[in-house]
């Protein structure tokens, strides 16, 4: 047996003891992905193997903590991707217009820099009031701050630039209060948004949901776990709803796609078609 095939073998022991002790499941994410990650890991931790990695975790809950962190996904920052919010506000938002109660689904929040993207342009069409957003991440930590709502100020020079391109019609300061390292949130954004703890891989869906957002989450699973998200999705828009996707991500291979129109293509935006029975 070679090195590789011996390796493989203990990233697979790893990952089942943690769904074992832990309930989090990551066997199915991609392989490329995760093993970067784990390697990255022992490396910090200055293991000389997998196996002494998993016997760590398995009897050190902190030490199981950290590399929770490690196997977040926690690359974000406000208004990215700004073309897709653009959209999003021009060609999606106005379809609820005059509605009284929308349901949003963040799913795959990180810590949280999309959400209040998401909150600023739904304030700025009239429909913040009216929404009802659910952020969710299978993280509690990340999840904790993301409803801090606190960044680092040297981002918001870029955050403001991105928030231009997206069409902003006001003066991105009026949103946030800045201090020497910080910048806060302003509280209202977030006054209609519940923070939540979900698994896309083992939890079910919180209810039927008129826009679900979750961008550059499925590229770190493998096509199996891909469409058991797309499934939860699915089952959780009405006829018409929208499901938003990452900019390197898409439905074209997905066994779901046929329950889909392509709305905006280059911004990954779909709606769900109306399905008999």
């Amino acid at each position: 047996m070679t090195e590789i095939e011996s390796e493989k073998i203990e990233i697979e022991l790893l990952l089942e003891a943690i769904y074992r002790k832990y309930g989090y499941d990551f066997r199915n994410y991609a392989k490329a992905s995760i093993k970067r990650r784990i390697l990255h890991h022992c490396a910090l931790s200055g293991l000389k193997t997998i196996s002494e990695l998993q016997h760590r975790i398995l009897y050190n809950v902190k030490f199981f903590e950290a590399l929770l962190m490690d196997f977040s996904i926690n690359v974000t920052e406000m208004f990215r991707d700004p073309s897709f919010f653009r959209a999003l506000r021009e060609s999606v938002l106005p379809v609820f217009s005059g509605m009284s109660h929308i349901k949003l689904w963040h799913a795959g929040c990180a810590t949280g820099e999309e959400v209040y993207s998401v909150a600023i342009l739904l304030k700025e069409e009239g429909l913040l009031d009216n929404t009802q957003i659910y952020a969710t991440d299978f993280n509690e930590q990340i999840i904790k701050k993301a409803k801090e709502g606190i960044y680092p100020v040297e981002k918001i020079k870029e955050y403001t630039a991105n928030y231009q391109k997206a069409g902003g019609n006001r003066s991105f300061a009026d949103y946030y209060t800045a201090g020497y390292e910080y910048a806060v949130m302003n509280k209202d954004l977030r006054t209609n948004v519940i923070f939540a703890d979900h698994n896309l891989v083992t939890d079910a869906s919180f209810g039927e949901m008129d826009i679900i957002i979750c961008r550059n989450v499925l590229i770190y699973f493998d096509r199996k776990l891909q469409d058991m998200a797309i499934s939860l999705f699915r089952d959780s828009l009405p006829d018409g709803g929208f499901l938003c996707l990452g900019s390197k991500e898409s439905l074209r291979f997905s066994k779901y796609s046929t329950d889909f129109e392509e709305l905006m293509g280059d911004e990954r935006i779909y709606r769900k078609k109306h399905i008999d029975g």
